[in-house]
């Protein structure tokens, strides 16, 4: 992955180097590493002043670990920085976010395992590099404070310390692998805190690979989010282009202005 994604940036914008820190490449149990390397490894770059941006490598489960222990550690240097990941870095942006740092969801360098991933990668170099405005998710006004996470990592970070006062902002959802009926519960939670319920509104990005119910559940995934938006008195404002795949669009956190 990291001479893949070397390459591309190489093809992209020669001059740009990207640096792949050690710990990448350490193994414990499912993770890159312990959670005390994984957590010195995020600040060793973030506190760095050489470094302009941190380009999460993949979004695998585990920085809800070392989410609040990392941006504890956060120095003056870490805040002129952009920050880009989806999936389970949402607890990071999260709370990276609520630091007052520059907190994107938008495709890593592991996207390019998937098919059509060099897309992705491309998307995301561009915003890091130039700002691309065609790598931003196509409805993001720069009007309107933006953010965006994954349904069930926002439904489990809701109540913790890593919760950003979302308010007046448009807030993007979108999942993978999960059941509806699990996408059900999740947004009953998320829909039933204060702090989502000062949200300008939600809209819904994909939610891919569900898994088949038995019996069927009755509703699709949009329904859903209907169903608890109209419930809780929150704007439904219909789709975004973001999600577990290639398409994947950016959107930075805050105003994209």
């Amino acid at each position: 992955m990291a001479d893949e994604t070397g390459r591309l940036a190489e093809r992209l914008y020669p001059g740009i180097e990207l640096y792949f820190h050690p710990q990448c490449f350490l193994t414990s149990g499912h993770f890159a590493g312990t959670d005390a390397q994984r957590a010195q490894a995020f600040l060793d770059v973030a506190n760095d002043p050489e470094f302009d941006a941190v380009w999460f490598a993949r979004g695998g489960y585990g920085s809800g670990r070392i989410a609040e222990q990392a941006c504890a550690g956060l120095q003056a240097a870490a805040r002129a920085k952009t920050y880009l990941g989806y999936s389970d870095l949402g607890f990071m942006l999260a709370g990276l976010y609520k630091q007052g740092c520059r907190a994107v969801h938008g495709p890593m360098p592991a996207d390019l395992k998937r098919a059509g991933g060099d897309a992705a990668a491309a998307r995301a170099l561009r915003y890091l590099v130039e700002r691309a405005p065609d790598a931003l998710e196509p409805g993001i006004s720069a009007q309107v404070p933006q953010a965006a996470f994954n349904i069930t990592v926002l439904g489990h970070l809701l109540g913790t310390p890593l919760e950003p006062d979302l308010s007046g902002h448009v807030l993007m959802l979108e999942d993978v692998s999960e059941h509806v009926y699990r996408i059900d519960r999740a947004m009953f939670h998320i829909t039933a805190n204060a702090n989502i319920r000062g949200v300008a509104g939600i809209r819904l990005g994909r939610v891919s690979d569900v898994p088949p119910n038995d019996p069927e559940f009755g509703l699709d995934e949009e329904e859903v989010v209907r169903h608890w938006c109209g419930a809780a008195g929150i704007a439904y404002l219909g789709r975004a282009d973001i999600g577990h795949d290639v398409d994947n669009k950016i959107v930075p956190f805050g105003r994209s202005g």
